[in-house]
């Protein structure tokens, strides 16, 4: 029986975080989690990390700011994925990953990286707008030290966020969905592709000791969750037996609208409008540097977007 690696999560409290603790612990991994003195008195984040402890977690005390202590916690696994905050409407943290990649490179046991992406592949938004282009920017630093350092690594591409794009039926700024009436990002007909959270921390988890999967990036592409706006909107009208009142935001009029945010807003809705006006995540053939998740692990029995839905019933 083949041992499996030893896992190290930085911001293992966070919204995909927690999820990756629990499913690297559901894996049978030992599992590590950073507990950053940043922290503090977030008493949630504090309970949190004391729950996963009870479930069999090492917590390992360690801080972007102190270098030696990333060095020491690295020393102690064979994986490290890092899963801080890239949204800027929480916290842009991207680049704090760069004392990272030189802490893996200085203790030289690492197998294999993971480092925070976890959404649209940075490396096919060359072309991006202002400001939002930050993210994939930023993203895409961190891989060039990664690569220059020759660390083994694993890129995850997972596309949309459930819990925000079909909470809201991808309508920027809402998580819940209407039973009344929804607007449709120009014609609604680009597809995307949505994935439950649990999901992409399971795909994740499984793909850190698969040969498959070293340096190349793994996209999370379930077959029924490839679905446009307007089919998002079909399949919660089905649920609810009802048709909503549909409107439409062209793609002049959604660009003119960016000017009025503020900088946070308009990063996301950069996203948006790359996602929903130009189908990026859905309109191109994953090609020989990468792997798609649901043909690797087809054991996996993934959420569908309708079975999603059914939670906000």
């Amino acid at each position: 029986m083949e041992t499996k690696s030893k896992v190290l999560i930085i911001g293992g409290t966070g919204y995909l975080g927690k999820r990756l603790v629990r499913a690297s612990l559901a894996q049978g991994h030992q599992t590590y989690v950073l507990n950053r003195p940043e922290i503090g008195v977030d008493i949630d984040k504090v309970q949190m990390l004391l729950g996963f402890k009870q479930q069999g977690a090492h917590l390992v005390s360690g801080s972007f700011n102190d270098y030696q202590s990333l060095v020491n916690a690295v020393k102690l696994v064979d994986v490290v994925i890092c899963a801080i905050s890239g949204v800027h409407i929480r916290s842009h943290q991207i680049l704090l990953q760069l004392n990272l990649v030189d802490a893996i490179k200085e203790a030289g046991n690492v197998k294999r990286f993971l480092p925070s992406e976890f959404g649209t592949d940075p490396a096919r938004m060359e072309n991006a707008i202002e400001p939002g282009r930050v993210t994939f920017d930023d993203k895409m630093v961190v891989r060039k030290a990664i690569e220059e350092a020759k660390i083994p690594f694993t890129y995850i591409s997972a596309n949309c966020f459930a819990g925000y794009f079909l909470g809201g039926l991808c309508q920027p700024g809402s998580i819940i969905p209407s039973r009344d009436s929804v607007v449709l990002l120009g014609d609604g007909n680009q597809k995307a592709i949505y994935v439950d959270e649990d999901d992409i921390a399971m795909y994740t988890i499984k793909a850190i000791d698969d040969p498959r999967t070293l340096n190349k990036t793994l996209y999370i592409r379930p077959p029924k969750n490839i679905l446009s706006q307007k089919e998002v909107v079909q399949v919660w009208e089905k649920l609810i037996g009802k048709e909503l009142k549909k409107s439409s935001i062209s793609k002049d009029d959604f660009l003119a609208s960016l000017k009025e945010q503020d900088y946070a807003q308009q990063v996301g809705l950069g996203h948006y409008y790359h996602v929903c006006y130009e189908g990026c995540l859905a309109n191109f053939e994953i090609g020989k540097n990468g792997v798609e998740a649901s043909e690797l692990y087809p054991e996996i029995k993934y959420t569908t977007v309708e079975d999603y839905m059914k939670r906000y019933l």
